[in-house]
């Protein structure tokens, strides 16, 4: 299942929430929709939202509006984008990852937020916990971080003679990169097998991953952040990576 039939199931999560009693104004229920990134080349995504939201009765436009906030790659703005949503009375928000899941939670205990997050939502401080999330959270984990000791052990079947793996972290998020490679790192010394951590918002450290997967060698990407944020770290600070 592809993170866009995700954003899919998203959308008809949102609409689950009983919009029209939440809905202020009398024409029709708006849905905030909040994301890191840019409107460009998430034409597919949206599409997939959309239609989330009409497998649940609801059309744009026509019996619901939706409101789009932007963070333009800036996480720093996804705060106000957040606020300027819970003022316009939207009945629920539905943030596309962890980043703007936190930044709407910060912003209202009363507005539902529906999240798709591959972090844990527990550790998040999303919800507090996955049989029983509470408050005005629910969403769609899709474990992603928690799998990735699995994927080190898929690429080792997939290449049994691997005895070092490059791993390639955008590490936006420092506590997840952190946790996941400890968990990497930990299954990798199981295994018997070396770790060369590699940064991907480095020039040179993208470079080497490339040249790792031209010479057949094994490169696991894990999935720190949101695709296209950066959250600011620059190409040559990036936390847990090495030089």
């Amino acid at each position: 299942m592809n993170r866009r039939t995700f954003i899919a199931l998203v959308g008809g999560a949102a609409a689950a929430w009983p919009l029209t009693a939440r809905a202020q104004q009398p024409a029709m229920p708006v849905v905030g929709f909040l994301d890191t990134r840019s409107p460009d080349g998430m034409t597919d995504r949206l599409r997939a939202f959309r239609e989330g939201l009409k497998d649940s009765g609801y059309v744009e436009r026509e019996n619901v509006a939706i409101e789009y906030r932007w963070a333009e790659n800036q996480l720093d703005r996804l705060s106000e984008l957040a606020a300027e949503l819970v003022r316009r009375q939207v009945a629920v928000i539905a943030a596309t990852s962890s980043y703007p899941a936190l930044a709407a939670k910060a912003a209202t205990t009363t507005t539902p937020i529906v999240f798709l997050v591959g972090e844990d939502p527990v550790k998040l401080g999303l919800v507090a916990s996955l049989a029983r999330p509470g408050g005005n959270l629910t969403g769609i984990n899709l474990f992603s971080v928690e799998l990735t000791a699995k994927r080190l052990g898929l690429l080792r079947e997939m290449v049994p003679g691997a005895a070092r793996i490059a791993v390639l972290v955008n590490p936006a998020n420092t506590t997840t990169t952190e946790t996941t490679l400890r968990d990497v790192q930990s299954a990798a010394r199981a295994m018997g097998l070396q770790i060369q951590v590699l940064c991907r918002l480095r020039k040179d450290q993208s470079r080497a991953a490339r040249r790792h997967l031209r010479r057949g060698h094994p490169v696991l990407e894990l999935p720190a952040c949101p695709a296209g944020t950066t959250g600011g770290i620059s190409s040559t600070s990036c936390g847990p990576c090495t030089a």
